[in-house]
């Protein structure tokens, strides 16, 4: 079996972006959507949550406000997370250079708590632009994320395999290595992951139409591995003020587009695409093995 995880990013982060996953979300287009707690829309999603209980929603961990136009500080307000404007880091690389780690393990538990006085009961856990993977200068944030989300018995978005076809994560130096070591501890820890993750770039590419980005991901469907597999989108609803001011905003509408497309869920349903969410990860759950997790915790520290 074909199981995909359609998940929107970036719920919360503006009206824009919570107009279309709203519509996607209740129209079954996608199957999962992840909240972003520090954001400036994100009592406006979280009230949808509340009305829509049943709504496969899991938690964006921010650690990082991109857009010049478009900023937020952290929830717990620790300089180290912010950059001279008092926003939080606009780059991956600034956030792993100055972040206090313990300081980040505070935001996480604000974020988790924001959460869940807002209403929510996520069901999984991911984070937004990779900022705790540490891609950038090795400082990796993954095993105290991991605990966190073992402690609530929560997934995350990792993945167990790499598949050739994805040519963002295939070219990542020592992917398969690293993610043996994490994988180990994803299964330690009790934490569920998917079987595999697909990305495809957050920019419009050079020559790049919707035309082309429509055959490109309908290609992804037709090629999609056996098990779970989750691919991420960031769908925003036509907005002047984005368009003017969000970077690559086109791709935003071009994804909101797409889901609303016939010509692709005709190929969900001629590739044998079966759309899924975390919940169904979530029932694969393992027991923890505790001191194991411990001891190799440790290790990842050495």
């Amino acid at each position: 079996m074909k199981y995909l995880i359609l998940n929107c990013d970036d719920f919360g982060q503006s009206p824009a972006m919570n107009q279309a996953i709203k519509h996607l979300l209740e129209e079954r287009k996608v199957s999962s959507a992840t909240i972003m707690t520090p954001a400036p829309a994100f009592r406006e999603a979280a009230e949808w949550c509340r009305s829509h209980p049943d709504a496969p929603v899991g938690l964006h961990l921010t650690f990082t406000s991109e857009f010049d136009a478009l900023r937020w500080p952290s929830l717990t307000g620790h300089p180290s997370l912010h950059g001279e404007n008092g926003a939080m880091h606009a780059t991956v690389k600034a956030f792993e250079l100055h972040a206090d780690p313990r300081a980040v393990k505070a935001e996480m538990d604000a974020q988790f708590e924001a959460a869940r006085q807002a209403g929510l009961r996520v069901t999984h856990a991911d984070n937004h632009m990779g900022s705790l993977y540490g891609l950038e200068t090795g400082r990796s944030y993954l095993p105290a994320v991991l605990w966190q989300c073992s402690r609530r018995g929560l997934p995350f978005r990792l993945f167990r395999y790499v598949d050739p076809n994805d040519r963002f994560l295939a070219a990542i130096p020592n992917v398969e290595a690293t993610l043996a070591k994490i994988v180990a501890l994803t299964d330690t820890l009790g934490v569920r992951v998917p079987d595999y993750l697909l990305s495809h770039p957050f920019h419009v590419e050079e020559g790049e139409t919707y035309d082309s980005f429509k055959r490109m991901l309908i290609e992804k469907l037709y090629k999609l591995p056996e098990g779970v597999v989750e691919t991420y989108i960031h769908p925003g609803a036509e907005d002047e003020w984005m368009e003017k001011h969000v970077p690559h905003w086109r791709k935003r509408i071009w994804e909101y587009r797409l889901m609303l497309d016939e010509d692709f869920a005709y190929a969900m349903r001629d590739a044998g695409v079966t759309l899924t969410d975390y919940r169904h990860v979530r029932r694969m759950r393992r027991k923890p093995r505790l001191p194991a997790a411990v001891r190799l915790l440790r290790s990842m520290v050495k």
